[in-house]
């Protein structure tokens, strides 16, 4: 399988990633191996979609990284983002 995740970082910003491995993957972002989130910790895991051909999953998180896809992730998330973003 392959994963699309979005985070959610201290900075109350989002950051959408791939994986083939989506535990280990966390566990790296957890524990500040990724370069892109260690300043940003702690991270939460909010949201994942699992695709069974790679470039499917590459191509949504492009999507996802656009306005329009962050815009899209919002409106997909509204009630959690309401309540934990207050």
């Amino acid at each position: 399988m392959f994963y699309v995740y979005i985070l959610l970082c201290a900075d109350k910003k989002f950051y959408v990633g791939f994986t083939e491995d989506l535990r280990n993957r966390i566990d790296l972002h957890k524990n500040g191996h990724v370069a892109s989130t260690r300043p940003r910790r702690p991270i939460n895991l909010i949201f994942y979609e699992a695709y069974l051909d790679k470039y499917d999953a590459l191509r949504r998180e492009i999507y996802l990284k656009t306005s329009k896809g962050k815009t899209t992730l919002r409106s997909m998330l509204r009630e959690y983002l309401s309540k934990y973003l207050v």
